[in-house]
């Protein structure tokens, strides 16, 4: 998973901030550690009539041939003429991911946290790109009076979005991951804690623009919601299934792009209802606002 990624380099040093704060580094303890342990044992039982050797794949290996003699680590008997084929492979595989353990068991945490606090939590996942700060910028703007929104921005670098964010007004915290392409559990209770977040208010999450390892790490989110713009084209929930089975909303942004580029809105639904039936839809642009009052029907109602 990770280990090829660069999520795995020790150099690799996580910041969390506020707009204006000098840069810190944050010491984060961000392991991915696999275990591969395989035990083979397979019977495979074989009668011939041309002759028979009981063959085990134990590596001790005896032979007697008339008047010479060698043992070497394999070992083959020979008697009478039927074939006794026996070999132990039998395939165990015990698989651990030390990594999703640990973040699954403090997502648990952050969940509870957030529940006991009345704090609704919504992980925004995409690509580059989509416009899920923009998204953002504009839901804030225009629901701020109904809602106390806080937000906690994810990218490599940059102080950029949560930048943007500030300037709505909305309580904001940067998380620099360096080399890392996705959010932890562990760096949202960091941050959350920082950030002081308000008891019944709404916790926006933007995850490191990727669609592939941030579906694999629960934060302790209360909704995931996944956005695509249309000019990703339409094929994006087959070739990311995972991302699609694991949200809870579809929001198919930039439709006021609809006239210029090669995208069905009736495949797009198609293929992520193949993926997860469940998915509910939201089509609309952050930037013309046209379709957004059913996504802050839905914000209202959760």
């Amino acid at each position: 998973m990770c280990d090829t990624c660069g999520c795995n380099d020790p150099d690799s040093k996580i910041t969390i901030r506020k707009p204006g704060e000098e840069e810190h580094t944050h010491e984060h303890s961000h392991e991915h550690t696999h275990e591969h342990n395989y035990t083979h044992e397979h019977d495979h039982q074989h009668e011939h009539d041309h002759h028979s050797h009981d063959h085990r794949h134990a590596y001790a290996h005896n032979h007697s041939h008339n008047e010479h003699e060698h043992s070497h680590e394999h070992s083959h008997e020979h008697s009478s003429h039927e074939h006794d084929h026996g070999h132990s492979h039998g395939k165990e595989f015990k698989i651990e991911h030390d990594i999703l353990g640990k973040n699954n068991l403090l997502a648990a945490r952050n969940r509870g946290y957030f529940e006991a606090k009345n704090i609704k939590a919504i992980n925004l996942v995409s690509s580059p790109g989509s416009g899920k700060t923009t998204l953002l910028e504009k839901t804030i703007s225009d629901l701020k009076t109904d809602i106390s929104f806080f937000v906690i921005e994810g990218d490599q670098q940059t102080m950029n979005d949560a930048n943007r964010i500030n300037a709505t007004g909305a309580p904001v915290i940067q998380i620099n991951t360096a080399s890392g392409c996705h959010l932890d559990a562990a760096m949202v209770s960091d941050a959350a804690k920082k950030l002081q977040i308000a008891d019944n208010s709404m916790l926006f999450i933007e995850n490191v623009g990727n669609l592939v390892c941030p579906a694999m790490f629960d934060l302790g989110e209360s909704h995931r919601v996944v956005i695509i713009s249309v000019t990703e084209g339409d094929d994006k929930p087959l070739k990311y299934p995972y991302m699609f089975h694991s949200s809870d909303i579809c929001i198919i942004n930039k439709t006021d792009l609809l006239p210029y580029v090669d995208f069905s809105m009736e495949k797009v639904k198609e293929h992520a209802l193949q993926v997860n039936h469940k998915l509910q839809f939201f089509e609309l642009s952050a930037k013309t606002g046209e379709g957004i009052d059913k996504w802050y029907n839905w914000l209202k109602g959760i």
